[in-house]
């Protein structure tokens, strides 16, 4: 199985909201979309509700379900305007928007990078 790496370099087969819209026990995905508000507000500073967390399939998906944060984010929409597969690709690779993303997710970075370094 191919790993779905998001526009910004999350990585989507590790994301708490993309696990828990698969986990078939709506016990447990409850309990993960708890843990998931609490890392939100922690890592984000965000105040969000149970019903915000939606279910997502990935980022980069073109239809089907998409996670409200990953639907508003700036960075996925400059990358679908621009028409390109992952900011590594893109002629302005390391942008404003990236730069103050890496500052809260410093392994995405690692991750763009290496594709970068792959595509050369």
């Amino acid at each position: 199985m191919n790993k779905i790496i998001a526009f910004c370099g999350l990585d989507c087969d590790t994301c708490q909201i993309y696990l828990a819209t698969r986990e078939k026990d709506k016990r447990k995905q409850k309990e993960k979309r708890k843990e998931i508000l609490r890392l939100i507000k922690k890592h984000y500073g965000l105040d969000l509700k149970l019903e915000d967390i939606t279910d997502c399939d990935g980022c980069i998906i073109e239809t089907g379900r998409l996670f409200s944060g990953c639907k508003n984010c700036s960075i996925r929409k400059c990358a679908i305007e621009k028409k390109i597969v992952s900011c590594a690709y893109c002629e302005e690779y390391v942008c404003e928007k990236l730069e103050e993303f890496f500052a809260k997710e410093p392994s995405s970075k690692k991750r763009l990078d290496k594709i970068k370094t792959k595509k050369k």
